[in-house]
């Protein structure tokens, strides 16, 4: 019980605009999990490593999505398709995107929730200045100390939503260049096989 009414007192400081930076929040660290966990590479070999394991035997669980174009790409290879670089290019195009999803959605609630806070900030300064022109240093809303630390308060929240998700964004981004060129690496070295 007293958790519950310290969350309502919590988003009471920041007025109307907390509700939708909690949602923002929400959608932020839903985002950034989703594609952590994509992301997610064991690591433990290189691209050539992987192939050499996986040669012999590619019909093997994979453990993470490199591994797992690896398979696919063996997989095709035994079919002995024709021009088997654009097989794997056609084939590869589902993990490229999983690899980008939520992409977009990060970024967007990253831009917003400080333009949220900001949007708290001028509503709090309104209503200081209300409370100045009816010379109301207290009032039910709180008056001149209620606007300010409305408009401190969701400034914070707006920067606090932000800056983590901007840190993990360009973390996320390093991760997924990273496993994109592996990918190219993968259908490089096994459209490379062929012509031998």
């Amino acid at each position: 019980m007293e958790l519950i009414s310290e969350i309502k007192d919590f988003m009471d400081k920041g007025g109307f605009i907390m509700p939708p930076l909690l949602f923002l929040t929400v959608l932020l660290w839903y985002g950034l999990g989703y594609r952590f966990w994509v992301l997610r590479r064991s690591g433990r070999y290189s691209v050539r490593e992987l192939i050499k394991q996986n040669k012999n035997d590619w019909q093997k669980q994979p453990k993470d999505i490199v591994e797992e174009a690896v398979r696919v790409g063996f997989a095709i290879k035994a079919q002995a398709p024709e021009h088997l670089r654009k097989h794997l290019d056609v084939e590869f195009y589902p993990y490229e995107k999983e690899l980008r999803k939520f992409t977009a959605l990060i970024k967007i609630v990253v831009i917003l929730a400080p333009l949220m806070g900001l949007l708290g900030t001028v509503t709090g300064m309104i209503e200081t200045f209300d409370s100045l022109a009816e010379m109301a240093l207290f009032t039910q809303s709180g008056g001149i100390a209620g606007g300010i630390a409305q408009a401190l308060f969701t400034t914070q929240m707006g920067l606090s939503v932000a800056i983590p998700g901007v840190l993990a964004k360009s973390a996320l981004d390093r991760k997924q260049s990273r496993i994109q060129s592996e990918l190219e690496q993968v259908k490089d070295l096994l459209s490379l096989e062929e012509t031998r």
